[in-house]
């Protein structure tokens, strides 16, 4: 029998932070009650010309890097996100494009806070029928 396996991972955090500090001076609010009640203090947040599929690009390069494979064995490209660069193309094709990787089929898959769970289960359908080797999977 086939298995799938997850043999590297990545991520990518936008450099622009975004404090609770910064937030009391836009809205009425203090980092206080905001940590109190969440337990956050920042959050990174993307800047103006930045898009999810840039994100996606990056935390992918540390993936592959990670996974010490070659790019180029990846045989299928699958996005979860509820965020997309926009309507079409799909966030992973522009991933595949901005990676070099025109050879391979990619989608998105939009099911919100379970979309990365659902796209794990997709790719480990893809593999273990034989359809794909090496998938990329994003969310």
């Amino acid at each position: 029998m086939i298995y799938s396996k997850i043999t590297g991972t990545g991520s990518y955090l936008p450099e622009k932070i975004l404090s609770n500090h910064d937030l009391e001076k836009m809205f009425e609010t203090t980092d206080e009650w905001i940590t109190t009640r969440t337990g956050i203090k920042e959050r990174h947040i993307v800047s103006a010309h930045q898009y999810t599929s840039d994100l996606a690009v990056e935390a992918s390069k540390l993936a592959i890097s990670a996974a010490s494979i070659d790019a180029n064995k990846i045989d299928l490209i699958i996005v979860a996100t509820t965020t997309p660069d926009k309507t079409f193309p799909s966030t992973a094709c522009i991933v595949q494009t901005k990676l070099g990787l025109s050879l391979c089929p990619a989608f998105d898959i939009q099911a919100v806070c379970s979309g990365f769970v659902y796209a794990l289960s997709v790719a480990d359908n893809f593999i273990k029928t034989g359809a794909a080797k090496c998938v990329l999977v994003i969310g």
